[in-house]
């Protein structure tokens, strides 16, 4: 179900921080068609791949709906491909399963090691509690 990216971001402020960017936002409707989950896609937030052919999940958030992460995933490649980008990727932290990654058919493309953070001496950054995470970058299927 189409949603707006005010209604996504009212949808996941309780679990996750507002997304930074966006290029369009996908809802998934559970019983009585009220939103069971949303998903956020924008720009890739790695500047090497910001290619202008690639999109990023940047949020997933859903009222734990069975499969409805997976929907969204799934939904989110098939919105992308017809807007004529050619991939989609996503992170996970070390210790997710990835599972609806995978019920989508997403694959692991690349493991991230952890970092110290975005701030550095020049540029002052404030953490989000993300750091020092590893991570891994997931791919849809091609």
């Amino acid at each position: 179900m189409p949603v707006t990216f005010a209604q996504a971001c009212a949808f996941i402020t309780d679990s996750h921080r507002r997304p930074a960017g966006h290029k369009y936002s996908i809802g998934v409707a559970g019983q009585d068609n009220l939103l069971a989950g949303v998903a956020v896609i924008g720009r890739p937030v790695a500047r090497l791949l910001d290619d202008g052919h690639t999109l990023e999940v940047t949020r997933v958030g859903t009222d734990g709906t069975s499969n409805a992460c997976s929907m969204l995933y799934a939904a989110a490649w098939t919105a992308a491909k017809a807007l004529g980008y050619r991939r989609l990727v996503t992170y996970t932290q070390a210790g997710e399963s990835g599972a609806s990654l995978r019920a989508a058919g997403w694959h692991v493309i690349a493991q991230r090691r952890a970092t110290p953070g975005w701030s550095r001496p020049s540029r002052p950054r404030t953490d989000h509690g993300t750091a020092s995470i590893a991570r891994q970058r997931w791919h849809a299927p091609t």
